[in-house]
């Protein structure tokens, strides 16, 4: 049988504890806004640094633009116009036939449903019974096809690596 502690120890261990938790949250507080204070002053120079880099970017490229539109004469303004109405038109065009990345509920989506089949007995028996499987042999061996073409163009050589 195990001694019991008297009851006035453990109030002394919760409220040494408790303590203990006071001076970790008051230290962990204090990390949590040095390093917000850290990430605001990064932001702040690199916010600084990239309106350097633009006004200089501007500086040199002003004079090539205006040698440019002088270049153009009067049809300076008949072309910016057809490049803005192009750019709106691309812009239409991309919303509409939604060319826009998936979200991430999508791309989850997809990817919880290819895992349950891939680990589930029954849709293999029914890929099997209804043929399925032949396009997903054929889906699996152009995936390996392409991924060899790749390492083929990236070695930059068709059998092994080329050793100099």
């Amino acid at each position: 049988m195990r001694p019991a502690l008297p009851s006035s120890t453990l109030r002394r261990a919760v409220k040494g504890n408790t303590l203990k938790h006071r001076i970790f949250t008051r230290n962990a507080s204090s990390e949590t806004e040095g390093a917000q204070k850290k990430a605001q002053d990064a932001l702040a120079t690199a916010q600084k640094q990239a309106g350097q880099l633009w006004q200089g970017t501007k500086k040199f490229l002003e004079p090539a633009g205006q040698r440019f539109g002088g270049l153009l004469g009067s049809y300076q303004q008949p072309i910016i116009y057809n490049f803005s109405v192009a750019r709106e038109l691309v812009k239409q065009i991309y919303i509409a036939e939604r060319l826009q990345p998936p979200n991430i509920a999508t791309i989850r989506t997809a990817y919880s449903i290819l895992f349950s089949r891939a680990i589930s007995p029954a849709y293999w028996r029914e890929a099997f019974q209804s043929g399925e499987i032949l396009k997903i042999g054929i889906y699996g061996l152009e995936a390996y096809g392409i991924f060899k073409i790749g390492e083929i163009i990236g070695r930059r050589s068709l059998i092994g690596y080329n050793i100099q």
